[in-house]
């Protein structure tokens, strides 16, 4: 990957390591975006007591640590693995193909143009990265039709093929965000009023998908290009429908969802 941090780490920040030495009691890694070494303690390999360091980690392995400690006089950077889990490892590793992802679009529009990937590439970043933090978060920007990348480069035709590039090889990012309907109505009409309730729901703008989970609860579901219109377009289903409920004199109420 050719995006490289300057200066050090965040505490807490997840990190790409690359194991360099395991010794007895600890392991140090080189830290692939930053240019800098680190140290696992033998403590924040795995949970439990650790037979073996080997069986956990070895040289030339990639791993996913989180940052401890930093010590900016030494120049120390203590590493856990231990308290890296599984969703957050994905979520990094993800991460890191996206922007490989976007050099790969990149290096090939400028064998295309007869430019120097490296080049072509720091232009790039100098101008995206302290923005957007990355090349992808950028480029799925220019996805959504929100960034104009000829602001940035001053060959033309080159943007428009890097341009033209993402929206072929990147697909705008799509959350969803989701809860339960509770309805109940003791009319005779009850199965017709619900349906104009829900009716109601679905007619938003944000078109939600609604499925029936059973004893009187649905579950509304909205997609949206990030959490605050998503949050925003669920609200809107959510106050219609108990909106409809009222006027209907039924007895509702809205939950919404929390994931991990």
């Amino acid at each position: 990957m050719m995006l490289k941090k300057t200066g050090f780490p965040q505490e807490d920040e997840l990190v790409l390591c690359t194991v360099t030495a395991v010794q007895y009691h600890s392991v140090f890694c080189s830290l692939d975006e930053y240019g800098k070494t680190g140290m696992i303690h033998i403590s924040e390999i795995a949970p439990g007591r650790i037979r073996n360091i080997r069986d956990y980690v070895k040289e030339g392995k990639k791993i996913v640590c989180k940052i401890l400690r930093i010590n900016l006089e030494k120049g120390h950077i203590d590493l856990s693995l231990r308290r890296v889990n599984e969703m957050q490892k994905r979520q990094k590793l993800n991460q890191i193909k996206q922007e490989q992802l976007a050099e790969k679009i990149v290096e090939h529009a400028a064998k295309q143009h007869l430019k120097k990937f490296e080049e072509v590439h720091a232009a790039l970043t100098a101008k995206l990265v302290p923005q957007y933090g990355g090349l992808f978060p950028a480029f799925e920007e220019i996805a959504q039709g929100k960034f104009d990348l000829g602001k940035v480069l001053p060959d033309k035709k080159l943007a428009q093929d890097i341009t033209t590039a993402i929206m072929q090889r990147i697909k705008p990012s799509e959350i969803t965000v989701d809860g339960d309907l509770t309805l109940t109505s003791y009319a005779p009409e009850g199965v017709e009023l619900v349906k104009q309730t829900l009716n109601k729901a679905a007619a938003t703008k944000g078109k939600p998908a609604i499925r029936y989970k059973g004893a009187g609860i649905y579950h509304i579901t909205v997609t949206a290009d990030d959490y605050k219109a998503g949050e925003k377009l669920l609200k809107e289903a959510a106050d219609a429908a108990l909106a409809a409920a009222k006027t209907n004199k039924m007895q509702a109420s809205f939950e919404r969802a929390e994931h991990d």
